[in-house]
């Protein structure tokens, strides 16, 4: 039995719409049809609105797999084609080891240890949006 396949009544993770940025937390596991319909939903949005930023807030999860890892590179792929940055924050130390064990790179993902620190790296300070051009880091 696929320990992925979505159990009754779950329920779909939500995509906030933050200025420029999405912002989407995950608590838990997150099962195929979530993933799949988290992907759809953020490549919408994407398009929709013309956000330059995902956040995406691992915080909340615990334990992370091969599949979990795949469905991240594949939201940042997503995004990346449609002009977006990814920004995982809030990973915990376990979790980042167990990335590294199972040998997932995440390419086009960047980190941060916070939710707040990734809104700034994609050019947002708190929940404000930036009135002025961009400062590149130095």
């Amino acid at each position: 039995m696929n320990d992925h396949f979505s159990p009754a009544g779950a329920v779909p993770v939500p995509v906030l719409r933050l200025g420029d940025v999405l912002l989407v937390t995950l608590q838990g596991d997150l099962y195929d049809g979530a993933a799949e319909q988290l992907q759809q939903d953020i490549v919408e949005a994407i398009a929709g609105s013309r956000v330059t930023g995902v956040v995406i807030d691992i915080s909340g999860v615990e334990i992370v797999d091969s599949f979990l890892g795949r469905v991240l590179a594949e939201i940042a792929a997503n995004a990346r084609l449609l002009a977006a940055q990814t920004v995982v924050a809030g990973m915990r130390p376990a979790v980042a080891l167990t990335l590294v064990e199972l040998g997932l790179t995440l390419p086009g993902l960047r980190t941060a240890l916070s939710t707040e620190a990734a809104l700034e790296l994609l050019g947002l300070d708190g929940a404000s949006v930036p009135r002025g051009p961009r400062r590149e880091p130095r």
